[in-house]
């Protein structure tokens, strides 16, 4: 089976998440590696990828996160939600000891993963976090190896978000439209 990370009980409406609630897991201070953490799980193997717009389930804000939040990443040996990121850099959630050691011994590389030795654990797991439906898995692929992908950063994109207001109309979030021809 798949180590599982950040599969809270807020993010979803299922009843007992694996995770518990992300509220017990907030911390005030993160690991001192924690950038690397992020940019690690930043760039997971997206598995499942969902089309949606969720927020953050503590303060309500969108985050660089929001486009397709519940898309499923791994690294072969553990399976995070693809805005278990933004958890983690902003509310420092804590971490499972052997996924850090894990991490750090890859130096934060993202492994090839090798479809054959992963298939039978996530047939295991997706069940567990919702996703009974997505098995067999069912890739043509003997190998995934990690794709270069753009993701933007933080900063970058609270910066985006700050323009994007200061450009917008007072009360409303744009003009008028213009009526449709009939």
């Amino acid at each position: 089976m798949l180590g599982l990370l950040g599969f809270y009980g807020e993010l979803d409406d299922r009843f007992g998440r694996p995770s518990g609630s992300i509220r017990d897991a907030v911390r005030p201070v993160g690991e001192p590696d924690e950038a690397d953490l992020v940019a690690y799980l930043d760039v997971g193997h997206i598995l499942i990828d969902v089309m949606e717009a969720g927020h953050d389930v503590i303060t309500g804000s969108t985050h660089r996160h929001s486009p397709g939040c519940s898309s499923l990443a791994s690294d072969g040996s553990w399976l995070w939600r693809k805005d278990f990121p933004h958890y983690l850099e902003t509310h420092h959630v804590s971490l499972p000891g052997p996924f850090l050691d894990h991490v750090r011994s890859l130096d934060y590389r993202m492994p090839t993963i090798i479809v054959a030795d992963f298939a039978p654990h996530y047939d295991e797991t997706m069940p567990l976090v919702g996703w009974a439906s997505a098995v067999p898995w069912r890739s043509t692929a003997a190998t995934l190896v990690p794709e270069p992908r753009a993701v933007t950063s933080r900063a970058r994109f609270e910066a985006e978000v700050l323009a994007q207001e200061r450009n917008r109309p007072h009360g409303s979030r744009g003009g008028r439209r213009k009526p449709r021809r009939a």
